[in-house]
């Protein structure tokens, strides 16, 4: 076909002439000497790109890692000591809680070495070095051809320029899509596995303002914690040992306490989860109207009965503080990105756009048998799409988020066995349980499990709907008798013995030959079969093809854009590898009349202080403090600042991200975004999207004045 006379050189030479022109966006460090620095450094910029990246010298990214799955850190020490966010730690913090010791609320503090915790299954990444490998990934493969067969070959070259990449060392190594299959990125890493909690303050601190301020400025937040990392004699990775010392970094972060002021330049570097800025009309008006409402729904029945149970019993508490926060992060973002969507007409912008796009196609023929079925194709495939994603969200947001059901799960394992099973296989399962039922409690459960099925089966089509569904109509829940369907959630939870965890371990004390069937005949495990099956053979398939089509024409969509639109700024979605942004401090507008300045500070916290609400209580030390206004060398002007605000671009996986000033100092860690600014990963607003960071002094007081652990201060480099 014509379209493959666009070669993929040709494309990049477009993009790279818009990162000159950037206002937003997430960056490629490899890239920043070509197409940034001239701009930084115009903003305030005081270092070089080498600075930044550079595999011939230690450099910032030297300084930065991926912080567990999902997160990034910063060294500030050069014993390995690491600062990132107090939610990103929540987990780690969780596990080594009790009613006896309770870290989230009491908070924890290393005092020697040997305090420090270990967290088995933590890992720490660095980046050792980035090289596009674009020629490489896609020889041999046809420009247009179909993707299931380009996938697979990309696939192919993939391994092998990994497989070079890494040979012969202890590395890591991927290779990254950017701009939709245009172009691919290597990623050379190093992962260090042991990785011990030193610090963290209570959560009344670290999470204060909880689900009320999640998302929000003012924002009041102490949210960081501290770990280290640790490596054997020679500064190697290393599984946890005794033996092992604390890692010497190639480079720390040296801690600023001069403050910030409006217009100062401020860089994020990290870890961008995803963003999805150049999606069609089609897609933001699936995500907007059929996707998040759904999903909000789903997700504040769960909130609701978590927090009651929580409210309740100090047991839960601990025992879903973590599951709580990991469902109401993304539920009140969905709520936030659909109030900025809907403000800025997102829908309509996007087909302005794309109107615009088709009129510059149309100037040419050669254009036209290039790109003119791309959109059609795109509102063909969305029309039926749509109800298959949304399948797809539900089983995930409702069946998926059972716990029973993932219970369920594991007992797959022993029963696919059957009567091969060993003691190994049995005591893998009874060791996956112990840690299961730790944080689990089957009345909550069972109230979700209520709650959940009731939504699937009044708002998802009964197509996809598994048949067992029918059984449990008909034999159960007319739907409208609620109490049959209490009938039912008994029968369920009573019958199903593995989930109660007597009852499951006095099963495994006599595991037998036939035992495995009666896992298969519980009814959680019936469940979860059924509606598994019916996802994977009526949902998956057809969503898998579907995105296989989307994604074909969102590679070539991609380019059209870019070469019609000369004017807007084109740089990667974000896909959780290192990326530059960069921006100042700065207030902002989010409604009529009222105006939000670029700081907060202690004064704030106590004027919210509530005793009778948890996420409020002020632990009277830090109140203490204040009556005493003991902030040392932290305060500015008489006042204990404790986060600010910036225009950089932020998202997911940047939480823990260092907030460096024009001289790369650490002046801040990110940990949120503003609500007004949480479309930006759908549609970007210079006038509303923030991030919000933890002022690093708001950090040192903490852990000097309110925790006295000062002594972990002696090992930072603080610049006064």
């Amino acid at each position: 076909m014509f379209k493959k006379i666009i070669t993929v050189s040709f494309v990049f030479i477009i993009l790279i002439n818009n990162y000159l022109r950037a206002d937003e966006g997430m960056w490629i460090p490899l890239l920043l000497q070509k197409y940034n620095i001239e701009d930084m450094q115009k903003k305030g910029f005081k270092l070089t790109a080498e600075d930044i990246y550079s595999i011939n010298k230690a450099s910032m990214k030297d300084a930065v890692m991926i912080f567990g799955g999902g997160c990034t850190a910063e060294l500030i020490s050069d014993k390995g000591l690491i600062i990132t966010n107090h939610h990103c730690g929540f987990s780690q913090i969780q596990d080594h809680s009790s009613l006896e010791h309770d870290y989230l609320t009491d908070g924890f503090w290393a005092k020697t070495p040997k305090d420090e915790l270990r967290n088995p299954g933590l890992t720490v990444t660095f980046l050792v070095s980035m090289e596009d490998v674009t020629n490489q990934v896609l020889a041999g493969v046809e420009d247009d051809g179909e993707e299931g067969v380009r996938q697979k070959m990309i696939a192919q070259n993939i391994e092998k320029i990994v497989a070079q990449a890494i040979k012969g060392t202890h590395f890591q190594g991927e290779v990254k899509s950017f701009f939709y299959g245009n172009q691919y990125f290597l990623f050379v890493q190093e992962e260090y596995k042991d990785v011990r909690l030193v610090g963290a303050p209570p959560s009344a601190i670290g999470k204060f303002g909880g689900d009320t301020d999640n998302w929000m400025w003012p924002r009041h937040t102490g949210d960081f914690s501290l770990f280290r990392i640790y490596a054997d004699k020679d500064n190697k990775p290393a599984e946890y040992s005794e033996e092992n010392v604390p890692y010497k970094p190639k480079k720390h972060f040296s801690i600023s306490v001069k403050g910030v002021q409006p217009d100062d330049f401020t860089m994020v570097f990290g870890y961008p989860g995803s963003t999805e800025q150049y999606l069609t009309s089609y897609a933001v008006d699936m995500i907007q109207n059929k996707i998040n409402p759904y999903r909000i729904e789903i997700r504040q029945n769960i909130i609701d009965i978590m927090l009651e149970d929580m409210e309740k019993n100090p047991a839960v508490r601990i025992q879903y503080a973590d599951k709580h926060a990991s469902v109401s992060n993304a539920w009140k973002k969905w709520i936030g990105e659909n109030n900025g969507l809907e403000r800025l007409d997102a829908v309509n912008v996007k087909k302005q756009r794309e109107a615009a796009l088709t009129q510059w196609i149309n100037q040419e023929d050669s254009r036209q048998q290039l790109y003119s079925y791309i959109l059609p194709e795109f509102e063909k495939i969305y029309a039926d799409y749509a109800q298959y994603s949304f399948a797809e969200e539900y089983f995930f947001e409702a069946v998926w988020r059972m716990e029973s059901v993932k219970m369920a799960g594991r007992m797959k394992y022993l029963i696919e066995k059957g009567s091969e099973f060993t003691t190994e296989d049995v005591d893998k399962i009874r060791n996956s349980a112990k840690s299961f039922f730790k944080d689990y409690n089957i009345e909550t459960d069972k109230k979700i499990f209520k709650a959940l099925l009731s939504l699937y089966l009044k708002n998802v089509d009964t197509k996809f709907q598994p048949d067992f569904t029918k059984f449990i109509k008909s034999k159960y829940l007319p739907l409208t008798e609620s109490e049959k369907l209490d009938e039912y959630v008994d029968y369920y939870f009573e019958k199903s013995f593995f989930l109660h965890e007597d009852k499951l371990m006095a099963f495994f004390d006599t595991y037998a030959k036939a035992d495995y069937k009666k896992l298969e005949n519980a009814p959680a495990y019936l469940f979860y079969k059924n509606f598994v099956n019916m996802y994977v053979t009526q949902i998956m398939p057809v969503v898998k093809s579907y995105d296989e089509k989307i994604t074909n024409l969102n590679r070539f969509y991609m380019r059209a854009l870019t070469m019609a639109d000369t004017s807007k700024v084109f740089y990667p979605d974000a896909n959780f590898t290192l990326r530059v942004t960069y921006g100042k401090v700065a207030d902002y507008e989010p409604r009529d009349g009222v105006r939000y300045k670029h700081y907060t500070t202690l004064d704030g916290i106590i004027e919210k202080d509530n005793p009778d609400i948890y996420d409020y209580r002020v632990p009277q030390r830090l109140k203490d403090l204040y009556s005493a206004r003991e902030y040392g060398i932290y305060a500015e002007n008489g006042e204990l600042h404790t986060c600010f605000i910036g225009t950089n671009h932020t998202t997911g996986g940047n939480s823990g991200s260092p907030v460096l000033n024009a001289n790369g100092e650490l002046i801040g860690v990110n940990f949120d975004r503003c609500w007004e600014g949480t479309m930006s990963d759908i549609m970007y607003d210079p006038a509303q999207c923030r991030n919000i960071a933890l002022d690093i002094r708001y950090a040192l007081f903490l852990i000097d004045k309110f925790a006295g652990a000062g002594y972990l201060l002696d090992e930072m480099s603080i610049v006064k």
